[in-house]
């Protein structure tokens, strides 16, 4: 996180977790995994997007330059995509005394057509990570594995963001391969973090995250590796990936 005073106040930067994505004209216009949610204001924060992840194709420069006292000075462009034209409506501190600006590219929420965080429409503004929590269908590509073994893979996962945790990502029952894991002859004395949860909600719970220590046995039927015994220390990780740039 970067922080600056100015005459307009504080400037706060952060790296956001959500797949984030602007559409103008029916195109995709922005779409990363990797946002940066910037305080311009206090009260709630504005995507900035790695220009890597833009279509800088779409962007037309303007002579527009606009002065902030503490991000500096903004060269803006004109977005056109689809028959939509949005003036002036993305802009970039190239040389902002904030360093995490530099290679970024601020898109008006206002210009653009919509605005999906994950796979659900965001409206107004973004959400304020620190004000709620939220859960949201995603069509990034979730896959468990446990020494190559493939537990679940699903893209039609729930994502879970709460702030200061990274993302928890819930599979649907039926893209786990159920048959791979064992219930416990008698309930474990400490929670074992790498088996799903299954409650009756019909999803199963998947850290993003990879977890050191033993973990619970597989099924027999699903054991792959030769001297295989209770003991041997294992891991296990979540992975996901985005969809391609065209929106799925």
């Amino acid at each position: 996180m970067q922080t600056t005073e100015g005459r307009a106040g504080r400037v706060r930067v952060e790296q956001g977790t959500k797949r984030v994505r602007a559409y103008l004209g029916g195109e995709v216009v922005a779409d990363t995994i990797r946002p940066r949610l910037v305080w311009e204001v206090p009260h709630y924060p504005a995507y900035y997007f790695p220009v890597e992840d833009v279509r800088t194709e779409l962007l037309v420069p303007t002579a527009t330059v606009t002065h902030s006292p503490s991000r500096g000075d903004a060269r803006h462009f004109t977005v056109k995509a689809g028959d939509h034209r949005a003036e002036d409506a993305a802009l970039r501190y190239v040389d902002s005394p904030i360093a995490e600006l530099r290679g970024l590219v601020r898109l008006d929420w206002d210009a653009m057509d919509g605005w999906f965080e994950e796979d659900e429409e965001v409206y107004t503004h973004p959400r304020d990570p620190y004000t709620r929590v939220d859960i949201l269908a995603t069509s990034r590509r979730v896959r468990v594995e446990v020494e190559g073994v493939v537990l679940a893979e699903s893209a039609n996962a729930r994502a879970l963001f709460e702030t200061g945790l990274p993302p928890r990502w819930y599979l649907p029952k039926t893209d786990v391969r159920m048959d791979r894991w064992c219930r416990p002859a008698r309930p474990p004395t400490a929670p074992t973090r790498a088996r799903p949860s299954t409650g009756r909600s019909g999803w199963a719970t998947a850290w993003s995250r990879t977890w050191p220590g033993p973990i619970a046995p597989p099924c027999p039927r699903a054991r792959r590796s030769p001297g295989w015994s209770p003991s041997t220390t294992r891991r296990s990780t979540c992975s996901s990936t985005t969809a391609s740039r065209s929106g799925r």
